[in-house]
């Protein structure tokens, strides 16, 4: 593993998957010149050559880092997800690698939302089924099945970033809200709680999906799931894919117990836009089937492209690792006065006293030092007057239980 210090025009910084050019901005305006800025996603032996000299890496969400894939990257020291979720890369794995992970919890927010709040218009007035056959040169002039939002109850699962924005429009439609969320959230404007999945499925209009990915989460609206939703209700899932069976609700649409459907994500995508997609939903008219867009505007990708570099570049130029999800946070501003060092270890007793006997075995007076640590590892940034070259990273590195040291400046 590389863990010396280079110049910043030596920092090779790869940005996959069309990310807005508001990340490379931010990248060059502050010292990086080392960039590279593909449009599609790279899997396999591709990514891993790509991956061997990079040091800043970002995605979006076709591209995956997998274990195996951060056990081949020496160089690799921080990963930008330009997304909301960061089921793409294994961040327990990047952890104990000593990689922080950051992403974009709020920039997309609105975009979303406001898919949403469509998505909810017309399902609930049948214009997904009418727009086809209006296609196909059929006239279905009808207010059968068509019905205002307005006074309907919209069940939102998840309630947060996103599902709380959901709630904001929709009450400002006229809609009555209810929410079901595993942790205590305050509820905005007339938005009520309900106890369990079960209540918000029997007694919603249209229901709303907006969770990550987890064991809990994998299929939670599957046949069972669906049999409580009223008679001609409507579902939407704009987060992640495998968070509901498609094959259940092809069953409910056949059945027409579902009056509508609009599905934003899926558990296999396509890499890219020249692969073909497949889904259960397709046979529908009543389903609005969209290719994982519901975030991605012009305004929202501008947003993450600023958002998330600022982050990537604030730990690489300070060691801040403020929005990192897979990490313990440490908030500091650049000392040109002092050298700073970075240190990353397993949490385990005796590590920091080892660091700082060896400091003080040099005879280097330690002039700050700021220490996070959790379960896992032990973050520490140590500040010194001295002026030591990188062979100090070889002394540091041999202190056992030692995951990664950088000399910051």
């Amino acid at each position: 593993m590389t863990n010396f210090s280079i110049d910043k025009s030596k920092i090779k910084v790869l940005l996959l998957e069309g990310i807005h050019e508001n990340a490379s901005v931010v990248f060059r305006e502050n010292g990086y010149s080392d960039i590279e800025c593909l449009n599609g996603a790279l899997s396999g032996e591709e990514l891993e050559k790509k991956m061997v000299n990079t040091h800043i890496i970002g995605i979006r969400s076709r591209t995956e880092l997998r274990k195996s894939l951060l056990f081949k990257t020496p160089k690799l020291f921080a990963i930008g997800c330009y997304s909301i979720g960061t089921n793409q890369v294994d961040i327990q794995d990047a952890k104990m690698l000593g990689i922080p992970v950051f992403n974009a919890p709020f920039s997309n927010t609105r975009s979303v939302a406001e898919l949403v709040i469509a998505e909810c218009v017309m399902l609930m007035r049948g214009i997904p089924e009418k727009n086809a056959l209006a296609h196909n040169k059929i006239w279905m002039k009808s207010f059968n099945n068509s019905v205002e939002i307005r006074g309907k109850t919209l069940g939102i699962i998840g309630y947060g970033h996103i599902g709380t924005q959901v709630s904001i429009l929709a009450e400002s439609l006229g809609m009555n809200i209810i929410y079901y969320d595993i942790e205590k959230k305050l509820s905005l404007g007339n938005s009520k709680p309900v106890p369990t999945l079960t209540d918000l499925l029997k007694i919603s209009d249209t229901i709303t999906v907006h969770v990550p990915l987890t064991a809990l989460t994998r299929n939670m609206i599957s046949r069972d799931q669906i049999a409580l939703m009223k008679n001609g209700a409507c579902l939407i899932n704009a987060s992640r894919g495998d968070v509901v069976d498609y094959k259940a609700v092809a069953e409910a649409l056949r059945s027409k117990h579902l009056a509508g459907v609009a599905a934003d994500v899926f558990p296999e995508e396509p890499s890219s836009n020249d692969k073909p997609f497949e889904n259960d939903l397709q046979d529908f008219n009543n389903v609005i089937l969209t290719p994982h867009i519901a975030g991605s505007t012009l305004e929202a990708l501008a947003n993450i492209g600023t958002e998330v570099s600022e982050k990537l570049v604030r730990y690489s130029d300070t060691g801040s690792t403020i929005g990192a999800v897979n990490f313990v946070e440490i908030a500091l501003q650049a000392n040109s006065s002092k050298q700073r060092f970075l240190h990353i270890h397993k949490n385990v007793p005796g590590v920091l006293g080892e660091i700082n006997h060896y400091f003080s075995s040099k005879g280097i007076n330690i002039s700050a030092e700021y220490l996070q640590t959790d379960s896992d590892i032990g973050y520490v940034i140590l500040e010194t007057e001295s002026e030591l070259d990188a062979s100090v990273i070889k002394d540091l590195r041999n202190i056992p239980h030692t995951i990664r040291v950088r000399i910051l400046y």
